[in-house]
C-alpha cells in the first residue's frame, strides 16, 4: 500500500474528532480560570456574631487593608504555582514514558479523570465547605487537572504526529476556541448579573459537558478508516511530504519521501532515541518555547492592567478588559491557529520562521508602554486605547499562527516512527515556554 492510496477522511471525521479531543484539553482549565472570583468568594471568611454585631473574622483579625484574608490574597499566586509545575513536569515526564504505557489508557484514563474532578467540583458548589479544607481542594484538583492534563495534551500531539501535518491544526484550534468560549462566557456573565455561585455550576456543568463529548469522540477515533491507515503504518510506511502539506493543496505530484527506518529495537520495533530526535528538531521546540514565554509573561500579567483612556467611559470601563483583552486575544488566537488549514508560511525549513518568533518580543515593551495602572517607572506612550486593541491583535494572531505553525512542523521534521516522541517533545518545550512566561511575568510588571 503507497501513500497514494490511503484512504480519505469521509465527512472530515477524524478532523473534527481533533478538534473536540484539542477543545477538551484546555475549556476545563479555562472555565476553571473564568471562576476565579467564585473560589475567591468562597474562600471568605465565615461571618461571626460579636454580641449584637455581626463582624467578618477576617476584618475581626485586622486581615488586609482590603478586607481580603491570607487564602484569598494568596490564591492567584498560588493557583498559578499548583498550575505550572504539575504542568512542567508531567509534560516531561510524558515524553519518556509514552511509550510504557499504551495511547489508549494515557488519553482517555486522563479525560475520565479530568472529568471526576470537575464533577466534584460542581458538586462542592452546593456544599458549604470551611475555608482552608476549601482551599486544599482547590489546589488539588489545580494539580490533577494540570497534571493529567500534560500528559493528554502531550499524547495527543504525538497520536497527531502520525498523522499528516493538518491534523495538528485543529488540536491548535479547538485550544484556541477554548479560551474564546470562557472569555465570551465570562463577558455573557457580567451582562446576566446572575448569581456568582448559579454562573459558576454552569461552568462547571458544560465543562463537563466537554469533556465527555471529548471521551466519545476519543472512543470513535479508532473505527475510522482514515486513522486506521495512519495508526497501522505507524513505524513502516513512510508519508509522502504531500500528504504533510495536510493534503495541502489536493494536487498530484512528486513525493518526497520521510525518512525511512532502519534501527530496531529488541522487539523488532523501530528504535526510537528523544536525545536524537530532539536534535532534529531543537529549532522548533526552542521557538514553540519563545512564542509561549513572551505570550505568558505579557498576558494576563499585563495586559489586565491597561486602563481605558475614555473619560466617564460608564458601561465601557467594565467591559474594556473582558473585550479587548480576553475576548480579543482568544478570537485572535483561534484565528491564527485555524490559519494554518489553508496557509503554512513559511515552510518548516525555512529561517524566517524563527526570525518570526524572535520579532514577537518586541510586544514585551508595546504593552508595558500602554496605560498600564498602577505604574511608578516608566511614562504612558501608546495611552488611547486604539494602540492597545491594535497591540492585542497583532500579538494574538501571531502567538496562534506562529505556535501552530510550529507545532505542525516538529513532528514532520523527523521519520513517521518517531513523530509521536516528536509531538511529545514539541508538548513539553510549549509547557515550558508556559513556565518561563509565568515567571517573567513578574519581572516585566516590576519593570512598570
Amino acid at each position: 500500500m503507497t501513500a497514494f492510496t490511503a484512504p480519505r477522511d469521509k465527512y472530515n471525521a477524524v478532523w473534527i474528532i481533533f478538534f473536540i479531543l484539542g477543545l477538551g484539553t484546555l475549556l476545563p482549565w479555562n472555565f476553571f480560570m473564568t471562576a476565579t472570583m467564585y473560589f475567591v468568594e468562597r474562600l471568605a471568611d465565615p461571618v461571626v456574631e460579636v454580641g449584637n454585631v455581626t463582624l467578618n473574622a477576617s476584618r475581626a483579625e485586622g486581615a488586609g487593608d482590603d478586607g481580603r484574608n491570607v487564602l484569598q490574597a494568596k490564591f492567584s499566586n498560588v493557583m498559578t504555582l499548583c498550575a505550572m509545575v504539575p504542568l512542567l513536569i508531567f509534560t516531561c515526564l510524558n515524553s519518556f514514558i509514552h511509550q510504557r504505557i499504551p495511547q489508549k489508557l494515557r488519553i482517555s484514563g486522563c479525560l475520565s479523570v479530568i472529568l471526576v474532578v470537575f464533577l466534584m467540583t460542581a458538586v462542592l458548589v452546593k456544599v458549604d465547605v470551611s475555608p482552608v479544607p476549601f482551599f486544599t481542594l482547590t489546589m488539588i484538583k489545580i494539580v490533577c487537572i494540570n497534571s493529567f492534563g500534560a500528559v493528554l495534551q502531550g499524547s495527543l500531539f504525538g497520536l497527531a504526529g502520525m498523522l499528516p501535518a493538518s491534523y495538528t491544526t485543529p488540536i491548535m484550534s479547538g485550544q484556541g476556541l477554548a479560551g474564546t468560549f470562557a472569555a465570551f462566557s465570562m463577558i455573557c456573565a457580567l451582562a446576566s448579573g446572575s448569581a456568582l455561585n448559579d454562573s459558576s455550576f454552569g461552568y462547571f456543568i458544560t465543562a463537563c459537558v466537554v469533556i465527555l463529548l471529548a471521551i466519545f469522540s476519543y472512543l470513535a477515533l479508532p473505527k475510522m478508516e482514515f486513522f486506521q491507515y495512519y495508526a497501522e503504518s505507524n513505524g513502516h510506511q513512510p508519508i509522502s511530504d504531500e500528504e504533510n502539506k495536510m493534503d495541502l493543496l489536493k494536487k498530484d505530484g512528486p513525493a518526497e519521501k520521510r525518512p525511512v527506518v532502519s534501527l530496531t529495537d529488541e522487539d523488532g520495533k523501530p528504535a526510537v532515541s528523544v536525545f536524537a530526535i530532539f536534535k532534529q528538531i531543537w529549532v522548533m521546540a526552542l521557538s514553540v518555547c519563545c512564542i509561549f514565554a513572551v505570550t505568558i509573561g505579557t498576558f494576563p500579567a499585563v495586559t489586565v492592567d491597561v486602563k481605558t483612556s475614555v473619560v466617564d467611559a460608564g458601561a465601557w470601563d467594565m467591559y474594556f478588559i473582558p473585550v479587548s483583552c480576553f475576548l480579543l486575544f482568544n478570537v485572535m488566537d483561534w484565528a491564527g491557529r485555524s490559519l494554518t488549514a489553508v496557509c503554512m508560511w513559511p515552510g518548516k525549513d525555512s529561517i524566517l520562521l524563527p526570525v518570526l518568533v524572535c520579532a514577537r518580543v518586541i510586544f514585551v515593551p508595546l504593552f508595558i508602554l500602554c496605560n498600564v495602572q498602577p505604574r511608578h517607572t516608566l511614562p504612558v506612550v501608546f495611552a488611547h486605547d486604539a494602540w492597545y486593541i491594535i497591540f492585542m491583535i497583532f500579538f494574538a494572531f501571531s502567538n496562534g499562527y506562529l505556535a501552530s505553525l510550529c507545532m505542525c512542523f516538529g513532528p514532520k521534521k523527523v521519520a513517521q516512527h518517531e513523530a509521536e516522541t516528536a509531538g511529545a517533545i514539541m508538548a513539553f518545550f510549549l509547557s515550558l515556554g508556559l513556565a518561563l512566561g509565568a515567571a517573567l511575568s513578574f519581572g516585566f510588571r516590576a519593570m512598570i
